[in-house]
């Protein structure tokens, strides 16, 4: 249920923010970053803003997914088993999250998304071409996509290049390759999270559907630059998101201790 209503102006500057996260998203992850803080900044209360923000960010993970299957990039037969346990583990994580909180996983997440940022820039031939495939079947759908879907349902940012690092590292694929496949499971993810808050009503639906709009159109752009320029742009991109984000979380979790340590405060 809608709670209030947003002014016409805020609508279209949060279309365009929502477009810039979507071409983002597409090709590194991390457009939460933008859609988040500009739909608090609109007004939403934060529970609204994390609901509206899972229904937006249908529209661009859904839109990629559509333009690699259509590509022939992705195979849906051949990607059931994941999508099958990224689902369950997105609805599991965001079941939970609503019973506890999230602070531990808040204060080690920069950690990891700092070494996700360094595993890319510092293996700068990682994802060039296919490599040996390292794990199969339900293993793999377990780590990918059982637990990487828990991870986004039940806190979220990064998880476009956590699923990403699961196609290269244990799936052996190159990086634009592992960039499709991994978007695939980030719908999934989100689909789930998002029917959760569904059913807890939280969801502001004009507003979301004017940024999923948004999404769709930055998500098909970026998706065109994954096949077109790959291992090329996508690393980089990984890096600097890497990067970008965790100086938020890290300044989200321990912000006044660091304005006090560099004397600002």
């Amino acid at each position: 249920m809608e709670w209030f209503m947003v002014s016409p102006l805020v609508l279209v500057v949060l279309f365009f923010v929502a477009m810039l996260a979507g071409f983002i998203d597409s090709l590194a992850g991390g457009g939460g970053l933008l859609t988040v803080p500009a739909l608090l900044a609109a007004g939403l209360p934060p529970a609204q803003a994390l609901a509206t923000n899972k229904l937006q960010a249908c529209g661009g993970s859904v839109s990629s997914s559509l333009y690699f299957i259509r590509r022939k990039v992705v195979s849906l037969a051949d990607q059931k088993l994941n999508v099958l346990m990224t689902f369950i583990g997105a609805t599991s994580g965001a079941l939970l999250v609503q019973h506890m909180h999230a602070d531990i996983l808040r204060q080690i997440l920069p950690i990891l998304v700092i070494a996700i940022g360094l595993y890319f820039l510092l293996m700068p031939r990682l994802g060039e071409a296919d490599r040996q495939r390292r794990l199969y079947g339900l293993p793999f759908a377990l780590v990918a996509g059982g637990c990487v879907g828990f991870y986004d349902g039940f806190f979220g940012p990064g998880a476009g290049s956590f699923y990403a690092l699961a196609f290269v590292a244990l799936a052996g694929f190159n990086l634009a390759k592992a960039t499709a496949h991994a978007k695939l499971l980030n719908a999934t993810s989100n689909l789930g999270g998002l029917l959760l808050f569904i059913i807890g009503g939280k969801v502001v639906w004009g507003t979301g559907f004017v940024m999923m709009a948004g999404q769709f159109c930055g998500a098909r752009m970026g998706s065109r630059l994954v096949l077109s320029k790959g291992h090329k742009l996508i690393r980089p991109m990984i890096v600097v998101v890497s990067a970008v984000m965790s100086a938020k979380l890290l300044f989200d979790s321990h912000g006044q201790t660091i304005l006090h340590w560099l004397g600002m405060q």
